[in-house]
């Protein structure tokens, strides 16, 4: 308030000295002062927070000085006198030098605003007590929303120190990754920054060897001090299960991140080079063998996208004709996309077969070798590049905890998604297990992790205030699956969508969903210039007349 007093009278009675205020009357002045004291509180509670340098203060004081005369001397003033405002440019006119004296005195506002709270700030605080300190393990949706949750809140007052640990310093827009598979998008397009993506929260990048739960302490791989805290969230995510098939974690390639992504494109431009040189039919027809097991949402946009990345770059290999690439996707139940309807998933499987994808429906991977992948009906399908999403289980970590396991190792939690048997421990996302209302249990989506991290940092914040948390309830919006060649299929509400319009819907609503303009922009561009040219067919791994190495993958 007294920045804005000081400034006003200051300004008010400048004006009155030159008699711009005589239509208020003899003690214009006042009104002005008066006036200026309600912009003062209106600049603290908009700028006050987080006063970053004289320039946001001043420009804050410029602004809310418009917005002032704009509201008082053009709307309200007019009212108070019993005419009715017309915002025109002769009504403007008349209050002109009122419009110079709110700019210049809420400028000088601003200014004196910001002197005034570096000389406070300056001064040694009292002592008060650490705000309670909160510690997010993982960089994912959950993860992130979570972090994004506690800074809103101490926006609001809530006091909360975050401190958010991963492995990866950015968070992975998974839906999109199988289009970074097959050169469609820039990898780092939809990876977002966490120090952007959170700004105002304490980010530790590192992996955490263990959590002691009776200390509260979080201990990184890296060592140095362990990180404390008063309650701990947990969203590691899931990592790929093997299911200890003979074979399949040293020879499958996995679709769980932006190396994986890289990798696969990798092999198979890398395959395709070496096929248009290879003279024996058999390894040839290995060579361009593709197999993915898992009929969900990932085998089935990997199956989808692999196809169209290879036959989009086979006028660059003359001696491939289109009709040699072999894909094969392996599924354990009698139809795919078990997530969508019936009629979707029918739908689905009707396209991709009409484009030559074969499917192996009912069948299950029983192992692999680096020539091939072995079925429980008795076939051994010859190939160099053996994609699984056929399984994921929580991450390894939760293995360390004393709480309460669920299905694969997730960390049981209540409905409001606090851990059983765990003092101040949550977990949200893929690692947790969350009752619904109907006792059956929420799926490991994205739009469901990003929701359990809204409601763990309100319910944590509740728990701090001596509330109590609220129990988590979410119906699913939606769900899509890309096909390839501009079609997808999906459901908003129950309603389904299919062909060219469920593509659009599906576009348009991840790149809605990119966190950040940049990010947005960039896939944007990304997907035009995948229209106008042809995919990329840059190898920088091994030569074409080298053989190509399956990268080893131990099982995690």
């Amino acid at each position: 308030m007294g920045s804005g007093l000081v400034p006003g009278l200051a300004v008010g009675a400048l004006m009155a000295w030159q008699g711009l205020l005589a239509s208020h009357g003899a003690y214009g002045w006042a009104v002005f002062a008066l006036y200026a004291m309600v912009m003062g509180v209106l600049l603290g509670g908009f700028v006050g927070r987080r006063p970053s340098g004289p320039a946001v203060s001043a420009a804050g004081g410029l602004l809310l000085g418009l917005l002032g005369w704009t509201v008082w001397w053009l709307t309200l003033n007019p009212m108070l006198r019993g005419t009715r405002p017309t915002w025109s440019v002769e009504a403007a006119a008349a209050v002109y030098p009122e419009l110079v004296g709110s700019l210049l005195q809420g400028t000088l506002s601003g200014l004196l605003f910001h002197l005034a709270v570096r000389r406070f700030r300056g001064r040694p605080a009292k002592a008060e007590v650490p705000a309670p300190r909160v510690v997010i393990v993982g960089g994912g949706f959950g993860g992130i929303s979570a972090a994004r949750r506690f800074e809103r809140l101490n926006l609001r007052g809530h006091r909360v120190d975050v401190t958010l640990v991963s492995d990866s310093n950015y968070l992975l827009f998974t839906p999109m990754l199988a289009e970074v598979a097959s050169g469609g998008l820039e990898g780092q397009h939809i990876g977002s920054p966490v120090r952007a993506a959170a700004p105002h929260t304490r980010f530790r990048h590192g992996r955490v060897a263990g959590v002691d739960v009776a200390r509260r302490r979080v201990v990184l791989e890296t060592g140095g001090e362990p990180i404390g805290y008063e309650h701990l969230v947990l969203a590691v995510g899931s990592v790929p299960d093997f299911l200890d098939l003979p074979g399949v974690a040293e020879h499958a390639l996995t679709l769980k991140s932006l190396g994986d992504a890289v990798r696969l494109r990798e092999r198979v431009l890398a395959l395709l080079e070496r096929a248009d040189q290879e003279a024996d039919p058999a390894e040839r027809r290995r060579l361009l063998t593709f197999v993915v097991a898992g009929g969900g949402f990932a085998g089935t946009e990997s199956v989808a996208e692999l196809y169209d990345l290879t036959h989009d770059v086979l006028h660059f290999y003359p001696a491939i004709s289109p009709d040699e690439p072999r894909f094969v996707l392996v599924h354990a139940d009698e139809r795919i996309l078990p997530e969508l309807s019936e009629r979707l998933g029918g739908y689905a499987l009707g396209k991709l077969r009409s484009r030559g994808i074969e499917f192996r429906l009912g069948v299950r991977v029983t192992g692999a070798t680096s020539r091939a992948v072995r079925l429980d009906d008795g076939e051994a399908v010859e190939t160099a590049t053996f994609v699984w999403t056929a399984g994921n289980r929580p991450s390894p970590l939760l293995r360390t905890l004393p709480g309460e396991s669920g299905r694969r190792g997730a960390v049981v939690v209540d409905r409001t998604l606090r851990a059983f048997e765990m003092d101040r421990v949550w977990a949200v996302g893929d690692c947790a297990q969350i009752p619904a209302e109907d006792g059956a249990l929420y799926p490991p989506t994205a739009q469901h992790a990003t929701r359990e991290g809204r409601a763990v940092a309100d319910n944590v914040a509740a728990v701090l205030k001596g509330q109590r948390p609220s129990p988590f309830r979410f119906k699913s919006i939606g769900t899509f699956v890309a096909l390839g060649h501009r079609t997808a299929a999906g459901e908003i509400r129950g309603r389904p969508f299919s062909g060219l319009s469920a593509w659009l819907l599906w576009r348009g609503i991840y790149l809605a969903k990119l966190p950040g303009v940049e990010r947005r922009v960039r896939v944007l561009l990304d997907w035009v210039l995948d229209v106008a040219f042809p995919r990329d067919i840059v190898v920088t791994g091994p030569p074409a007349d080298a053989p190509v190495p399956l990268p080893e993958q131990a099982a995690r």
